[in-house]
Order: C-alpha cells, then structure tokens, then sequence
C-alpha cells in the first residue's frame, strides 16, 4: 500500500486558495507558544540522549524533519545545540552551560547570603539586599530587614535602575568598558531631584566606586531614602553582585554612613569568600 502523505503541521507553511482569508495570521501567538515548546522539547530530547539525528528529533516531536531542522538551526545560532560534522548528530551546545551556570550562580548567592544578610542586618537594624544584573538593571534576588526596618516594603524581585541605585552603581562600575558607556550612552531617567542623569558625572561617580569598594545613593530613586553597596565577587574575581544596605537618610546620615559602608564593605568580602574568592 503506498504510504500516507503526512499532513502538515502547524508549524509550517501551507498554500493558500485565492480569496480565502489567511487564518494562520490569527494563530501567530499560538503557533509563536508551540514554537517555543517544541525548542525546549528539543532540548529535552538532547539531554536525554546526549545526541540524536534530525529524523529521531522529528519523529519523537511528531513533526515534518523540515520543523525539526528549522528549530535546531535557531538553537544551533544561538548556541544552545551544536552539530558533530561527522555524524551529523546534534547535541546540547556551550550555550546551555551558560545558562545554567547563570542559575546556579544566583542559587549560590541565595543559599551562601542568606547568613551574611541576617548578620548585617541584625547588627545593623535595616534591610539589606543582594542584587545581580539582569540586563540593564539590577534585580533582588535575596533580603533581610533588622528591626529598625519599620516599614514593610519588599525588594525581592524587583528590578532597579543601575544608576540610581547603590547596588545598581557597583554593577555598573564593574562592567566592561563596552558594555558600560553603552549603558551610559542612553538617556538616564530621574527619579527625584538628586538623580544623577549626566553620563560624565555618573561617570566620576563609578570610577569613585571602584577606587572605595562601594557605592552610595542618597534620595536618587526615592525621597527619604539612602543606600550603601558593595560587590560580590566570584572565584575568578568577576563582580558577580552588589549587597548593599537601605534604610531612611534621617538614620542613615552623613555622620553614620561611613560606618555602614565599611560593614557593607565587610559583607561583601565574607560573601565573596564564600563564593570562592581568594582562594
């Protein structure tokens, strides 16, 4: 019997007839969802076989070897999955280490802050975060607050401007050169009347950072507010994140900032050990 032409999936292109409306058009988001479960399938099916062909990867997605071979080639550009020449087998590529190291980087900031946080916090009486870049912001991915910390307002999670903020400084600081004035060349937004949005002061303000070891923000993203930060570095040296301590300007004045810095300071290096820094 000849064998049955398999029909074809959503994922491809199909003829359309004169005058019929194009429903694939109202389908774009969902076809756009299958697409991306179909790529992180493809990268299950790798893990699990640690190799496999484009005719295994598109029989166990059930779809047309023109699918599977359009959706390696995206991973494959963006280096999640890599071709052996010689077999023409694919396999999970450097790009996937990447991520995970990533993650397990910020796990490893997480689980090894949460003591040096309480500490400070509790020596200090206000909130102390640990914040990692997350493109051109600082998120905060761990928090303690003392009990000086009156109010309630949570951190965790949320995403920061880098240049006005005190951990958002210290990452910036830290950045390549490259990165950094790319940052720098785009307009900076203010926040209050003390944010500072020239790139040259800015710029004074990050080469000061990295010759103290930390960074400060008095009322630059919030009225009444004023923050200290410092890095974290990994076993390489690379400033990996910023931990820093918040708390009101009327307690943290001019007179008990310089304190505060140097135990942020302090921190820093604790957690950086941890990380593997200095050994």
């Amino acid at each position: 019997m000849p064998r049955t032409q398999k029909q074809p999936d959503r994922g491809e292109e199909t003829a359309r007839e004169p005058g019929r409306p194009d429903r694939q058009r109202g389908r774009g988001a969902a076809g756009a969802v299958q697409s991306v479960d179909r790529a992180v399938t493809v990268l299950e099916i790798l893990a699990r076989h640690g190799e496999a062909g484009v005719t295994e990867i598109a029989e166990e997605l059930d779809v047309h070897k023109s699918t599977a071979f359009r959706l390696l080639g995206v991973l494959e550009n963006r280096g999640l999955v890599a071709q052996a020449k010689d077999r023409g087998k694919y396999y999970l590529g450097a790009g996937v280490l990447r991520l995970a190291g990533a993650a397990a980087v910020r796990l490893d900031i997480s689980q090894e802050g949460v003591p040096v946080c309480r500490e400070v916090a509790d020596e200090l009486g206000e909130t102390v975060n640990i914040a990692v870049l997350d493109d051109d912001a600082a998120v905060n991915i761990m928090q303690a607050r003392g009990t000086a910390a009156v109010t309630a307002q949570n951190w965790l999670g949320r995403r920061t401007p880098l240049h006005a903020t005190s951990s958002g400084k210290v990452l910036l600081a830290h950045l390549s050169p490259t990165l950094r004035e790319g940052l720098l060349a785009r307009p900076l937004a203010r926040f209050t009347d003390r944010t500072v949005t020239g790139a040259a002061m800015l710029r004074a303000e990050l080469e000061a950072v990295v010759r103290q070891g930390y960074g400060v923000t008095v009322e630059e993203l919030e009225l009444g507010l004023a923050a200290v930060a410092a890095p974290v570095r990994a076993h390489d040296g690379e400033v990996i994140a910023a931990i820093s301590v918040s708390g009101p300007v009327y307690r943290l004045d001019a007179d008990r900032l310089p304190k505060v810095a140097r135990r942020t300071a302090a921190a820093g290096a604790e957690l950086s050990r941890r990380m593997g820094y200095g050994f």
